[in-house]
């Protein structure tokens, strides 16, 4: 948010309420600031690269865990912001790995994923070994909050996802 403020354009800060106090992880206690168009490497991986931002993050560190049991390393990037994008992290990690999954919360239909696919595409086509996986909200109107654990990708999701890329 900082980034956001003293960025003398305009920016738009969108945080989901659902990450509040939904986990708890160590803050510098001095000032920070996340660049933008710089994304994070979260872990190191060399099976598959999954690709995620904001909320979805947490399910998608959740899946990496249960793939590790399965003996695969996934490399996890949190793209931070969107816009602009990283667009070489997520090259360099999929020429490395040659498998990806794009995890967000939309719709699948008119997403940021299909972007991000769109430059993997254009970028590292020759290097993929299966398409592009993408792991969404459904094509539907979000649900009322009650039932948006049906809706929203889970860690289960993610590891499918997974599955189908490495399996192809």
């Amino acid at each position: 948010m900082i980034s956001a403020i003293r960025d003398p354009d305009p920016v738009i800060f969108m945080e989901p309420k659902k990450v509040y106090r939904s986990l708890r992880e160590e803050v510098p206690e001095e000032e920070y600031l996340i660049p933008f168009g710089e994304a994070r490497i979260v872990q190191e991986g060399a099976d598959i690269t999954l690709i995620t931002w904001g909320a979805m993050l947490q399910p998608t560190l959740q899946a990496a865990a249960l793939m590790e049991q399965n003996g695969k390393k996934a490399e996890i990037i949190d793209l931070r912001t969107l816009y602009p994008l990283d667009t070489e992290t997520i090259v360099e990690s999929v020429k490395k790995t040659h498998r990806a999954v794009v995890v967000h919360e939309a719709p699948a239909t008119c997403g940021v994923g299909a972007e991000i696919i769109a430059r993997i595409n254009e970028k590292a086509l020759v290097h993929l070994e299966a398409p592009v996986q993408r792991v969404t909200g459904f094509d539907t109107v979000m649900p009322l909050p009650k039932l948006e654990k049906y809706y929203l990708p889970s860690a289960e999701r993610v590891v499918q996802a997974a599955d189908r890329a490495v399996n192809f």
